[in-house]
């Protein structure tokens, strides 16, 4: 049976480094010092969204549907998610045209819209 893979040390919660690796066939085994990637650590839950996010590729009304959230829920998952990456946060890219144009395409609701240009 095999475990997810822990990131963080359960003694002081520092990042783990892998260096063992083996082959279940063969049993090769490869000793070094391995990288994970970027998302190898983040959490479950943002696993779960990004996941929804993929299925629905990019239709944020669609991850709205299936998570029963709002909008700016939705965005603030994404930020939130961007930030565990490692990116440098940008200044908002919603403007105010791109939010009416989401507006007219269906993809927000009028209020979500208000609150949105409220926020820039």
């Amino acid at each position: 049976m095999a475990y997810p893979i822990i990131t963080n040390c359960p003694v002081c919660s520092e990042v783990l480094k892998i260096t063992k690796l083996q082959c279940t066939h063969c049993d090769t085994t490869i000793e070094n010092e391995f990288e994970l990637s970027k998302f190898a650590t983040l959490s479950s839950e943002h696993l779960s969204f990004i996941e929804i996010f993929l299925k629905s590729r990019g239709n944020i009304k669609e991850v709205e549907k299936e998570l029963g959230v709002s909008y700016p829920t939705v965005r603030g998952k994404l930020n939130e998610i961007v930030s565990a990456l490692g990116a440098t946060e940008k200044k908002n890219d919603l403007d105010d045209k791109n939010v009416i144009d989401m507006l007219g395409r269906g993809e927000i609701s009028l209020d979500e819209a208000i609150k949105t240009i409220k926020g820039n």
